[in-house]
C-alpha cells in the first residue's frame, strides 16, 4: 500500500475526510485542499479521482510518497521524450 498527496482546487472542510476513505484533508494558506494517505491499489486510486471529479473540484496534483522519505512527495521525472506530434500527412 502506498500513500498519496492529492492536491485540490479551493477549500474542503476536514469534514469531508470519511467521503474521502479516511484521507486526511487540511486547506492550505494558499486556498487549496490538500488529500494526504495510504491508498490501498490502483482501483482506489482512480476511485478517489472519481469522487474529486464528482464534486467538481480543480484536480491540481497527485504524487506518490517515497516510502524512504514519507515527508517528501516525488512526482515522475520528465525523460524529456514526448510522444511525435500528429501532422495531416500522417
Amino acid at each position: 500500500m502506498s500513500s498519496y498527496v492529492v492536491r485540490l482546487g479551493g477549500q474542503l472542510d476536514p469534514g469531508w475526510s470519511e467521503w474521502f476513505a479516511g484521507l486526511a484533508v487540511l486547506s492550505d494558506a494558499d486556498g487549496n485542499t490538500t488529500l494526504t494517505g495510504p491508498i490501498i491499489d490502483q482501483a482506489a486510486l482512480h476511485g478517489l479521482l472519481r469522487r474529486v471529479g464528482d464534486l467538481g473540484v480543480p484536480l491540481i496534483s497527485v504524487f506518490i510518497l517515497d516510502d524512504d522519505a514519507p515527508d517528501h512527495p516525488s512526482p515522475v521525472p520528465d525523460t524529456g521524450e514526448h510522444a511525435p506530434e500528429q501532422t495531416a500527412d500522417s
